[in-house]
């Protein structure tokens, strides 16, 4: 897919974690095992190479080799972990990343533009993307969700997305 340069968020630094320079994550991909594919992070205009992660409640607890010690980590909150797209493993057939879906153009079967994704929600049940119609004079944008199922996105790729026109109404 493109995008092969644009950073990838899967962590934020939410705090200090004990005295010795650990830090609380907050999560936003498949676990702190995914991290562990990774040895370097951006994190704004620093690097940040690890050197352990464990699961925590709510989130992840990691060490990083530059933060040694408790004011260090504290001053990190809201920090971002980021890695370039080029760095997360390779896809199979059918599989996506979100961050990849977000930004394309959508439109429906009948060839109507629809909008743009701006979200991709997962509230248990599969993936819903969130679309956004341009606003039209006097009108404010509007959004609505689609299932990402074969039935409602028949279609996606680098170009954009196809969405069956029944679910775009």
């Amino acid at each position: 897919m493109a995008h092969a340069d644009r950073p990838v968020t899967l962590a934020a630094i939410a705090g200090a974690h004990g005295v010795r320079g650990e830090v609380r994550l907050k999560l936003f991909g498949e676990g702190a095992d995914a991290l562990r594919a990774f040895s370097t992070f951006d994190a704004g205009t620093r690097k940040l190479t690890l050197l352990s992660v464990r699961p925590a409640n709510q989130g992840a607890v990691a060490r990083f080799a530059e933060v040694t010690d408790r004011a260090a980590a504290e001053a990190l909150r809201g920090t971002l972990l980021t890695v370039p797209r080029s760095a997360l493993p390779p896809l199979g057939p059918g599989e996506y990343y979100h961050h990849d879906l977000i930004g394309l153009s959508c439109t429906s079967t009948e060839g109507e533009a629809l909008g743009t994704v701006v979200a991709v929600e997962n509230f248990g049940a599969g993936d819903i993307l969130e679309i956004e119609r341009p606003s039209e004079p006097g009108r404010r944008a509007t959004r609505f969700m689609v299932p990402m199922t074969p039935q409602a996105v028949p279609e996606w790729s680098d170009g954009g997305i196809i969405v069956t026109a029944a679910f775009a109404e």
